[in-house]
């Protein structure tokens, strides 16, 4: 099962996409954790931590060479939960034309939907827990911008495909994963109506902080 997670700041994201990656059996494929694991020592590495090290944005190349590297590994045959990229139409196209080069496509995209003002409290909510004092409420309010402005046309994008699920976000946490493990049900019957069956989908108990 290949699941796309989006939505904005503080809308549950990681949460949710780590209880996914648990419950099935599947990797939470998280980018800005493979940018900061990558090995220095290799070609890629270097290359990534240089435009890391210069403050600069990965390219988008770069990135969806990360990526198909990533399932490429043993751990991600039976699908995986991607979580920070794309964050725009063009990295939405570029995704999709490397998944369909290595034969894969997404079987569903989780799209995160909560109030700017839910997503800014919780943002930082969570600053303050984490101690991250460069999120104040004016980088998040300029993080939400971008977010509208270049990230939601790929919600558009996706929902042309039918494999779009909306989530209500600004509920509790047990309560968005009632929402994504009744709507993961009807995907997982879909994906094994075509392949082999996959088990992995059974239990669905868990918690921890929303993020």
């Amino acid at each position: 099962m290949n699941l796309l997670v989006l939505g904005p700041q503080g809308a549950g994201k990681g949460t949710q996409a780590k209880r996914i990656s648990a419950e099935y059996e599947i990797p939470h494929v998280a980018t800005g954790d493979m940018f900061r694991a990558l090995d220095a020592s290799t070609e890629l590495g270097r290359e990534v931590g240089e435009f890391m090290a210069r403050g600069d944005l990965v390219p988008d190349a770069l990135t969806v060479e990360m990526i198909e590297n990533r399932l490429a590994e043993p751990d991600a045959a039976d699908g995986f939960v991607l979580d920070g990229f794309p964050r725009n139409l063009a990295q939405a196209r570029a995704l999709d034309a490397m998944l369909g080069g290595i034969g894969r496509v997404l079987d569903a995209i989780l799209f995160f939907s909560i109030s700017d003002e839910i997503g800014m409290e919780r943002a930082l909510s969570r600053a303050a827990l984490e101690g991250r004092a460069d999120d104040t409420r004016e980088v998040i309010a300029h993080r939400l911008e971008i977010y509208h402005r270049e990230t939601e046309p790929i919600v558009e994008h996706y929902r042309t495909t039918g494999k779009l699920i909306p989530l209500h976000a600004d509920r509790s946490i047990e309560q968005v994963w009632s929402e994504i493990s009744e709507a993961l049900q009807q995907v997982v019957a879909g994906v094994g109506s075509t392949e082999p069956d996959k088990s992995g989908a059974a239990g669905f108990a868990g918690g921890g902080a929303q993020r």
